[in-house]
């Protein structure tokens, strides 16, 4: 590879990954204080004179649609749902040539009100962070007593059409780690695709410990001992789950039913990894744990036409790095959360 970023072209780095996967967060607010995201007061949120407008998201993703190659657009925060101008953001996206796949990574507090406008708007799919099915523990989990919504956002989203409906799930040692099993039956028996996600060193409290968390294999010695979990054929590409297909369950679309396990931390997929990052104010990040951000706010803003915005994005992802180091001793925790950055 040349040592210089290209000048056209699609986003590739120094490794040959070609990053056609754009997540888009709209806003570092949220609605929930997860423990493994946030404290349970703050963090400060991003004035709104930070926050890219409606109009500014637009041009930058057709930008990373039309001139870079981006072929799949998810939404993002914080709580994406929280944005005023959702909708129409999601329609402006829908409309482009070429037409990127659109998703949406929500707590589903909302869901219930907003999936029959969205999926008219164009939103493809949506994936639902959902960690427990008891109320108290989820109030533990989310300082907030909201599972009735969260429940009916989901329900809603596949009564519109917002299929495959993705739950993600967090467990936690001492917390909610014995619900695999109940989570997936759950899904199970509503139809809803289950992705278990290791818990990740983004929290604010920089309580993260490697040592405690709920490991990939961990999960799947839990589901194994209810479940018979059996390779799945289909390729995974850059996708960052490893799922297996269930044996004696179909899905909602008839197919096999699926679940799927995201090891970022001991199975990671970073040679694979095909996603480009866009901060609600206006960064790029190359990876979900970088610890360096590249402005496109401010070239925008400075009057940047498309071409030069488009070769600072390629420049920026030119610089990734071969994998995120969390097993490296010299690793650093991003000073951003997972709020703050968007999943």
């Amino acid at each position: 590879m040349s040592a210089a970023p290209p000048t056209a072209g699609p986003l590739v780095d120094r490794y040959g990954r070609i990053a056609t996967d754009l997540r888009v967060s709209l806003t570092d607010r949220c609605n929930l204080r997860c423990s493994y995201c946030m404290p349970p007061e703050g963090p400060p949120w991003l004035p709104s004179s930070a926050v890219l407008t409606d109009d500014e998201v637009v041009r930058l993703v057709r930008i990373a649609v039309q001139r870079l190659g981006v072929t799949e657009v998810r939404f993002t925060g914080g709580e994406p749902l929280i944005r005023p101008g959702l909708p129409d953001i999601v329609a402006a996206v829908a409309g482009l040539d070429p037409r990127p796949t659109l998703s949406l990574t929500t707590n589903g507090i909302g869901l219930d009100r907003l999936a029959e406008p969205l999926r008219a708007a164009g939103l493809d799919r949506v994936n639902v962070s959902l960690d427990t099915l008891d109320a108290d523990r989820f109030a533990t989990l989310t300082r907030r007593r909201r599972l009735p919504q969260v429940l009916a956002g989901l329900a809603a989203a596949a009564t519109a059409g917002l299929t495959p409906v993705k739950v993600n799930s967090v467990l936690l040692r001492g917390v909610n780690a014995d619900e695999g099993p109940g989570l997936l039956r759950f899904a199970l028996a509503h139809g809803y695709e289950l992705r278990f996600v290791e818990q990740m060193p983004l929290d604010a409290q920089r309580a993260w410990d490697r040592a405690t968390m709920v490991t990939a294999e961990e999960i799947l010695t839990a589901l194994r001992a209810e479940f018979t979990l059996l390779p799945d054929p289909d390729e995974r590409g850059g996708a960052p789950a490893e799922t297996w297909r269930l044996a004696g369950f179909t899905g909602a679309d008839g197919r096999p039913a699926r679940v799927g396990v995201i090891g970022s931390v001991t199975r990671p997929f970073c040679g694979d990894c095909d996603r480009t990052r866009l901060t609600a104010d206006g960064q790029v990040r190359d990876c979900l744990f970088a610890t360096r951000e590249s402005d496109l706010r401010g070239a925008v803003r400075a009057g940047a036409d498309d071409e030069e915005l488009a070769r600072r994005w390629r420049a920026a992802m030119w610089g990734k790095r071969a994998g995120h180091g969390i097993d490296d001793p010299a690793f650093l925790q991003p000073a951003r959360t997972m709020s703050a950055i968007g999943g």
